[in-house]
């Protein structure tokens, strides 16, 4: 990977100029295209990544959050629901989901359960009225986004008073060798999973970039400094095994 440029103020990362040119359209259009190109790879590829432990940590992150019985959802970022899925077992039949995506391909390609609806939208600029949710989540998203600022400020105005946030996201882990472990892992191992379960060529370089965006993203602190700074309180970042970041907030009541 080439050395990235410096961040754009409230973008998650620089520019990535080894996958589009430095140009925020070419880059937010590389992202939907390559998304939509392999979206019929990416849950048998993050079951392999995962092994099969995915689902029950997604449902896990939910509930330590707050998700319960009888929520209104919206989960941004959906992509092929993997989120969704786990939600809608915890809000149940009084409850509602839906989910948002960029990626018409994306959302074509995830065979949700009925009791999801989907809508094509940016995080940046969500297509629902204020205040409408009691909970809104977002899994390994953040990355993909324009500007980090604008998400949460977004996230804020859709909110109910009283409403909560959880954000997933991967995070190199503090220790040097761990991280190094973890890199050599998404840049050795995963690729070569890629190459037994994808159908498309182009899933390895997704995966190749997944991790670029990982590496280079902005830390932790200042995702948690963003998100006090939108306005909402309680915010806290909880860590599981050294590398997976749960991003939780509330909207004041």
């Amino acid at each position: 990977m080439s050395t990235p440029r410096a961040h754009a103020a409230g973008a998650p990362h620089p520019p990535l100029t080894d996958y589009y040119s430095d140009d925020e359209g070419a880059r937010r259009k590389w992202v939907r295209d390559i998304f939509n190109r392999t979206a019929g790879d990416y849950d048998r590829v993050e079951l392999a990544m995962s092994a099969g432990s995915g689902a029950r940590y997604r449902r896990q992150a939910l509930l330590r959050a707050g998700l319960g019985a009888g929520m209104r959802l919206l989960d941004v970022g959906t992509g092929t629901g993997l989120v969704a899925k786990q939600a809608l077992q915890i809000v149940g039949e009084g409850g509602s989901v839906t989910g948002v995506d960029p990626g018409v391909g994306m959302l074509a390609a995830g065979g949700r359960p009925s009791g999801i609806s989907v809508v094509a939208g940016l995080g940046e600029r969500l297509p629902f009225a204020h205040a409408q949710y009691d909970f809104l989540s977002m899994g390994y998203a953040l990355r993909h986004v324009s500007d980090i600022r604008a998400l949460f400020a977004e996230f804020y105005r859709v909110l109910k008073p009283g409403g909560r946030l959880c954000v997933l996201e991967i995070t190199p882990p503090r220790s040097r060798a761990a991280a190094a472990m973890l890199k050599l892992y998404m840049r050795t191992i995963v690729p070569t999973l890629v190459r037994l379960v994808a159908r498309h060529a182009d899933t390895a370089t997704l995966m190749r970039y997944y991790w670029d965006t990982i590496e280079t993203c902005v830390p932790p602190g200042e995702l948690v400094d963003a998100l006090s700074t939108a306005g909402f309180e309680r915010v806290e970042r909880h860590v599981e095994l050294s590398i997976f970041s749960e991003y939780r907030a509330q909207r004041p009541l």
